[in-house]
């Protein structure tokens, strides 16, 4: 089994240049691997902050790694030469995060669709064309008559952001990746949206990367998970096991912060508790600053992913009598049996190591 997409150790460091000596690590150490045979759904989730945007520009190749590499069908793609870039920028779509910015507001919103059709000859004559661009679009749930001839103001942003899947969808793509897709949209259309990416992959065999900061849209769509947090993986594995069961008290955080209905529930009668210990430096956990079960351990050296089950790993000194995920076993993980998940689509898992 072949792999299409592959990040291995990817880090990304902003800042320590010649007129500013202070540095940020972004993202630290991340990898993961999407298979080319097996369509999948992974979500990546965090806070602002985490370093998801940061991971979006690198698997897009947009920003180069400070370390790292990320290969796709195992080319790297700092080297590739201009022929396999083409194939790969359309072989890899991607849906932003707003919409509207993408549009060019002289435009109508045929234009966005146009273009690709004629730099990647997806037809040969012109009806042939409106019949491609037609089919993407209802196949995102819009109306043709509707849409086309218009320019981006007189659509919904639910609308534009439809015209962006179902650009993507001209293409054929083997990957999307969606950089929060939904956060700027209407509840009432999140779910229609959400729909029509799930369907790329059980109809299309599309495999798709859900960048997101909600955990609930996370695991309606997905079905495996990464929990980043400051640029570092907290917790990754099976969706079903790290939502219903988060064992990383970042994740355990974050799930307990979702609201629920209860009409007994006061804001203020409930208050953050303090941690148990303050983190120093950035040698140790990220997380240990705010983390109530911090350690010596937790401050000296930042914890390695531990495999607790076999679609979940953790960083978290709490699990350190489960195997350590080595960097020669990450493979053996990524390729191991499919998961059972919400979307029925098996697919592997993602991870990172600390070596």
């Amino acid at each position: 089994m072949g792999t299409l997409l592959e990040a291995r150790h990817l880090t990304k460091v902003f800042g320590g240049g010649v007129f500013d000596r202070n540095t940020t690590v972004a993202l630290e150490d991340f990898s993961i691997a999407i298979d080319s045979d097996r369509p999948s759904i992974t979500a990546v989730v965090g806070e602002s902050g985490s370093g998801k945007t940061t991971l979006a520009r690198l698997l897009l190749g947009l920003a180069s790694p400070t370390r790292g590499e990320v290969l796709y069908l195992g080319r790297d793609l700092q080297k590739m030469t201009q022929t396999e870039m083409r194939t790969f920028r359309r072989d890899v779509q991607v849906i932003f995060q707003d919409p509207y910015e993408v549009y060019n507001p002289f435009y109508r919103v045929d234009h966005v669709l146009t273009t690709p059709v004629s730099k990647f000859k997806l037809a040969s004559t012109k009806a042939e064309a409106r019949a491609v661009i037609e089919e993407a679009l209802k196949a995102v749930g819009l109306r043709p008559e509707e849409t086309l001839g218009r320019f981006p103001h007189q659509l919904s942003g639910g609308q534009r952001q439809r015209v962006m899947v179902a650009r993507a969808l001209l293409l054929r793509p083997r990957l999307i990746l969606a950089d929060e897709p939904v956060s700027m949209v209407d509840a009432s259309l999140r779910a229609t949206i959400l729909a029509s990416l799930r369907a790329m992959t059980l109809e299309r065999g599309i495999s798709i990367i859900y960048i997101t900061h909600d955990l609930a849209t996370a695991y309606q769509i997905s079905e495996n998970i990464v929990v980043l947090y400051r640029g570092s993986v907290t917790e990754a594995g099976d969706v079903e096991c790290v939502v219903k069961r988060p064992q990383h008290p970042y994740t355990q955080l974050l799930i307990s912060s979702i609201p629920m209905a209860n009409a007994e529930r006061t804001w203020s009668s409930e208050s953050e508790a303090a941690p148990a210990i303050q983190a120093a430096g950035t040698a140790g956990c990220r997380f240990a600053d705010r983390c109530p079960t911090a350690t010596q351990s937790c401050l000296q050296t930042a914890p390695p992913l531990f495999q607790t089950e076999p679609h979940r790993a953790v960083a978290c000194y709490l699990y350190q009598s489960a195997p350590t995920l080595a960097t020669g076993e990450m493979v053996r993980v990524f390729t191991g049996p499919a998961s059972t998940t919400p979307t029925g689509v098996p697919g592997p898992l993602v991870a990172s190591s600390k070596e």
